[in-house]
């Protein structure tokens, strides 16, 4: 991967070997169709979308594999089985770069991140008082 900061999520793509770009468009794809009011934007130089006041979840590429960070363990739990051949860190789901890109699961994973950022975000709001009427 080049070691420059990136300026877009294209400029990200297109910096990334030819074979490992289709998989990162795909997953881009199913990420903004999951999450279409997120922020897109370049944050650690990786790919991220902001929703809720918070990054919902990023994505990056490597040589053998890509993956998608941010992810938190309520995550892995909800999609644990499917999960099944993926390597699996803190924050972290790697997926196989051999392996057709899952865009549903990862649409659907981008969705519960997204979920996750509103109630967490919903949960922080700070407390009206009683009888106060907005």
């Amino acid at each position: 991967m080049a070691k420059h900061p990136f300026r877009s999520v294209d400029d990200y793509i297109e910096a990334q070997p030819e074979d490992l770009q289709a998989a990162l468009r795909r997953v881009r794809a199913a990420i903004r169709k999951a999450l279409p009011d997120a922020d897109e934007v370049i944050s650690y130089n990786m790919p991220a979308y902001r929703q809720h006041g918070g990054v919902a979840i990023c994505f990056a590429g490597w040589k053998e594999h890509y993956g998608l960070y941010g992810t938190t363990a309520s995550t892995v739990a909800a999609f644990g089985e499917e999960l099944a051949r993926c390597e699996i860190d803190k924050g972290t789901i790697r997926f196989p770069l051999a392996e057709p890109v899952p865009a549903r699961l990862i649409e659907r994973i981008a969705k519960f991140r997204g979920a996750e950022r509103a109630e967490r975000k919903k949960s922080k709001a700070p407390a009206r008082k009683k009888g106060h009427v907005a």
